[in-house]
């Protein structure tokens, strides 16, 4: 059995999502969000979800949309 993320670090919680139109901006905001503290991200986290509690269930129901910066590349650049 191959071991993922979320076995190797015993996640068990979805406590932040971002929706993205496509997946050339997802894999870049993913990049992106790699590069701040620990701090920058609680601070992200809670702002969505200040409890922490699991948003798994309530994942259709969540509006959290990112919107990139107006000079991001679109999808259309890429093809």
């Amino acid at each position: 059995m191959h071991k993922g993320f979320t076995q190797k670090y015993r996640a068990k919680n979805l406590v932040w999502f971002e929706n993205h139109p496509n997946i050339v901006l997802a894999i870049q905001r993913e990049k992106s969000l790699k590069r701040y503290m620990r701090e920058w991200k609680i601070k992200l986290i809670e702002e969505l979800n200040p409890t922490w509690i699991d948003l798994y269930e309530r994942i259709d129901e969540i509006e959290n949309v990112y919107r990139p910066h107006p000079n991001t590349r679109e999808w259309s650049d890429y093809n």
